[in-house]
């Protein structure tokens, strides 16, 4: 089948892959502008920036592509206004969001002029992200990796909503090689959101035993747990992921209220922090339940010469 084509409001995505926003200084300005140099959108994961440092980051991401840059910015994380006004302050392409749900990011959008693109997960707040200005929505369902907001599966959640809203619907889960991609795209979806995928490329801000642990890990290993977000979100199993489960995640030793609601019962930053740095012990590695079919660390590029080459693009 040949790539649908994807445009969302004056954006012309040249391939139709929008790649996951992954907070807490994973999808950072290499990895974002590797994404639009091929042709995607690429994302910087702006939750617990600075705006300070999310405009030096956004400025990095210009300095290294000439394509489409956008920030994803939890609605959950303290900050979230101060974020969102330095995103398009510093020009940003569009805003993606998810984590709960902002009606002032679309003020701020239509303000800039600056495409506004929030993640669902039911019928009703597409309609609602639609009738407020949204550009697009990303459907995202309980296969997806990170915070969800439906057990449901993202083909089931496609399904209900892709005929339902005349803004362009952006799929998001468990799309991790272009087989995947080719089985969403059939529901009638006009982009995909991938962000499991590109965990394991060479440009992912994240250790190489993270990379690793990714590589190895099996479907079976994905485990769900309940974050300290209020959400529930998928993960690789570990010893710290296990904890989680258990209950018996050790209380932060420090909070600086990075959440504007959090139930403190452990940190969920710390233990991201932890595995962005590879500590298998203390960390909590969020994944997609597609992570059996990652099987090799590989460039930005290579991902998307294999979507080409499959899409004849």
């Amino acid at each position: 089948m040949k790539l649908p084509k994807l445009e969302i409001a004056d954006l012309k995505v040249k391939i139709p892959v929008i790649q996951g926003g992954m907070a807490i200084r994973v999808s950072m300005a290499e990895l974002a502008a590797a994404v639009a140099n091929e042709g995607g959108i690429g994302v910087i994961g702006a939750s617990v920036m600075s705006p300070q440092e999310l405009k030096a980051e956004i400025k990095k991401a210009r300095s290294l592509s000439d394509g489409i840059i956008g920030v994803n910015i939890m609605f959950a994380a303290s900050g979230f206004s101060e974020l969102l006004k330095a995103s398009v302050e510093a020009g940003i392409d569009c805003i993606i969001s998810g984590a709960g749900f902002s009606r002032d990011m679309f003020t701020v959008g239509k303000k800039y002029n600056t495409p506004v693109i929030p993640i669902v997960s039911s019928l009703k707040l597409a309609r609602i992200s639609e009738k407020l200005g949204a550009a697009a929505v990303v459907v995202e369902g309980g296969n997806a990796g990170g915070h969800l907001g439906s057990n449901e599966h993202s083909f089931d959640l496609i399904k209900k909503i892709v005929t339902k809203v005349k803004i362009p619907v952006i799929g998001a889960g468990e799309a991790v090689n272009p087989p995947d991609m080719e089985a969403m795209f059939k529901l009638g979806v006009d982009g995909i959101q991938m962000g499991t995928r590109f965990l394991a490329s060479k440009e992912a801000s994240v250790s190489e035993k993270f990379k690793e642990l990714c590589v190895s890990a099996s479907g079976e290993d994905v485990m769900k747990i309940m974050s300290s977000v209020g959400y529930k979100a998928n993960a690789i199993k570990t010893r710290f992921a296990d904890l989680i489960k258990a209950g018996r995640a050790p209380a932060p030793a420090n909070c600086n209220q990075c959440l504007k609601n959090c139930t403190k019962k452990f940190c969920i930053k710390d233990a991201l922090v932890n595995a962005k740095a590879g500590n298998l012990e203390t960390g909590v590695f969020f994944t997609g339940a597609g992570i059996g079919r990652v099987k090799e660390i590989l460039s930005t590029k290579e991902i998307f010469q294999r979507i080409k080459e499959y899409f004849k693009a």
